[in-house]
C-alpha cells in the first residue's frame, strides 16, 4: 500500500471506517492499531484457505440461484470477481460450508501476501476504506507451481471473452526457463562436478 488519501472536512469518516473494520470480522489488535495508532487503513481484505476453493465456489453458485441469476458452465463465481462476501454472507459460508477466512487491513506501508490458489476479497472486489493506491505483483514460487498450474487450468474453462482466460501466470514459460537454466548451470559446472 503505497498511498492512502484521507478526505478533510468530512464528519464521521473515521466512525464509518471502524464500523466498516468491525464489521470485517478484524481482530482487536488490527482494531486498535487504527483507534490508537492513527495509521492510516486502506484496505480490507479477506483471505481463504486454498483448500476451501471448492465450497466457497459451492456456496457462491446456490446464492447465485438463490437470488435468479444464472450459473454459466463457462464462467466462475470466483474468477468472475462478481461478489463481495459481505458480514452475512461470510457468516453464512461459515455455518453451512465451515469455511472462515482471515480478516486483514492493509494500511499504509503494509504488504499483503497471498498464498497461490487462496480465494480471497481482491478476486470479488477488496473493500478499499479510503482512496488508495496498491501496487499488485504476481509470482510463482517452487513450492506452488502445482496450485499455479491448477489455476492456469481452470482459466481454460472460461468463456473467451473472459478476463482470467489467458494464463496470466505463464506458468509453463516459468517452469521450462527454469530448468533450462539450471541444466546450464550444471552443464557449466560440469567438469567440477566430476571432481572427487
Amino acid at each position: 500500500m503505497v498511498y492512502v488519501g484521507i478526505p478533510k472536512g468530512q464528519a464521521n469518516q473515521e466512525e464509518e471506517v471502524l464500523k466498516t473494520i468491525q464489521d470485517g470480522d478484524s481482530d482487536e489488535l488490527t482494531i486498535k492499531r487504527f483507534t490508537e495508532s492513527r495509521e492510516k487503513p486502506g484496505a480490507l481484505w479477506h483471505i481463504y484457505a486454498a483448500k476451501d476453493t471448492e465450497k466457497i465456489r459451492e456456496f457462491l453458485k446456490k446464492v447465485a440461484e438463490e437470488q435468479g441469476q444464472e450459473n454459466p458452465v463457462d464462467h466462475d463465481p470466483i474468477h468472475d470477481q462478481s461478489w463481495y462476501l459481505d458480514r452475512s454472507l461470510r457468516k453464512r459460508l461459515h455455518q453451512e460450508y465451515g469455511v472462515q477466512g482471515w480478516a486483514i487491513v492493509q494500511f499504509l506501508g503494509d504488504v499483503v501476501f497471498i498464498p497461490a490458489g487462496a480465494p480471497h476479497q481482491a478476486r470479488t472486489g477488496v473493500h478499499n476504506l479510503y482512496s488508495c493506491i496498491k501496487v499488485a505483483e504476481d509470482f510463482v514460487s517452487p513450492e506452488h507451481v502445482k496450485h499455479c498450474f491448477w489455476l492456469t487450468q481452470e482459466f481454460r474453462y472460461l468463456s473467451h471473452t473472459h478476463t482470467n482466460h489467458e494464463d496470466k501466470l505463464q506458468v509453463k514459460n516459468v517452469i521450462y526457463h527454469a530448468v533450462k537454466d539450471a541444466v546450464g548451470i550444471l552443464r557449466a559446472n560440469e567438469s567440477s562436478l566430476s571432481r572427487p
